[in-house]
């Protein structure tokens, strides 16, 4: 990521804080926020400190049937003595690296996960219809003990194939 030497968070940063930036092909959203509950910036009444700045990046990228990776980064930056925080213009750029970093690490865990449900693979994949799912063990487990699940009654004699009945 480039730094934006004329800005002081070293990316410019709308009234909110917020910012967009595009880095290795992706979208990131960034966010410039002191941890205070205050909207005057001013010290704390208690400690007599600044409150710290937390700059946050994150993205999302999304696939087929829902599926999804989120990268996620954030960096704090702390008050010295009883100063307020001074933009640091490297904070941004230190996020955004931690958030495709996570980004990375969330598609390598990914990606071994698919590899151990593989079905091609002969793993089960838990559909029935496929071979996978449940497996009659033959243990007699499946005892039915009168305390609920089905309730119909057995009459005997044939049914009509049309209405089942």
């Amino acid at each position: 990521m480039d730094i934006d030497t004329s800005q002081p968070w070293g990316v410019a940063i709308d009234y909110a804080g917020r910012a967009t930036l595009t880095e290795a092909g992706h979208t990131i959203h960034v966010n410039v926020s002191d941890t205070s509950l205050n909207s005057i910036i001013a010290p704390d009444s208690i400690t007599g400190t600044y409150s710290p700045v937390n700059i946050t990046a994150q993205f999302t990228e999304t696939g087929d049937n829902g599926a999804l990776l989120r990268g996620t980064g954030r960096v704090t930056v702390m008050p010295v003595g009883t100063a307020p925080v001074v933009p640091d213009q490297t904070a941004v750029q230190r996020a955004v690296a931690a958030a495709l970093a996570d980004f990375r690490a969330n598609r390598a865990a990914y990606v071994a996960l698919c590899a151990a449900w593989a079905t091609d693979e002969g793993g089960d994949d838990g559909d029935p219809d496929t071979g996978g799912g449940e497996t009659d063990t033959g243990t007699g487990d499946e005892t039915d003990t009168g305390t609920g699940g089905d309730t119909s009654t057995e009459t005997g004699g044939e049914t009509d194939p049309g209405t089942g009945l």
